[in-house]
């Protein structure tokens, strides 16, 4: 299973906005590389923020 996804894999996966998830990269400092996002970072960020989706705890 791929670890860096585009932000409409990740919004697909985690059941989000993809607008959602470049907003969070952008306002936590998640970094977006070559278009692409480390979504155990990004998930990471997500719970540390209170957020997380409940589609992401069984990844």
């Amino acid at each position: 299973m791929a670890n860096h996804l585009t932000p409409e894999e990740l919004s697909k996966e985690l059941g989000i906005d993809r607008s959602d998830v470049i907003r969070v990269c952008l306002e936590e400092g998640v970094p977006i590389y070559h278009g692409k996002i480390d979504k155990t970072l990004f998930t990471a960020q997500l719970q540390a923020l209170g957020s997380r989706p409940p589609e992401a705890l069984a990844s």
